[in-house]
């Protein structure tokens, strides 16, 4: 894994995805400096300790943020309401990212999962 295989994904997007993803890449990193960064399942991740923590990617109409865990989302049911969710992806707007303190919160649940004691 490397931080090159993430710039050369966002390389290939169009404005307003590439800034709005790298501002979410950009508070990733301010919550898990630590975080190795690259590609998995063919989209950029974030992995701490071997395991991925988060991820992201870009489609037509939306962006996702990726907890690659399906039992993030159910722990946070209320900082959740009014985007749409499916049990692996967060939908956001491709040109409004996802808050700071809400990243944060993704990423606490996640590592008590991946790391539980």
């Amino acid at each position: 894994m490397s931080a090159q295989e993430i710039d050369q994904y966002l390389d290939g997007l169009e404005e307003p995805k590439r800034a709005t993803l790298a501002q979410l890449r950009e508070t990733i990193l301010t919550v898990l400096p630590e975080a190795e960064q690259g590609i998995a399942y063919n989209l950029p991740a974030f992995k701490v300790r071997g395991k991925v923590i988060a991820g992201f990617a870009a489609f037509k109409n939306h962006l996702s943020y990726l907890p690659h865990s399906g039992s993030v989302f159910p722990q946070l049911k209320d900082e959740l309401a009014g985007y749409t969710t499916t049990s692996g992806s967060l939908h956001f707007d491709i040109d409004r990212g996802l808050p700071a303190p809400l990243v944060e919160k993704l990423i606490a649940v996640r590592l008590r999962q991946a790391f539980p004691d």
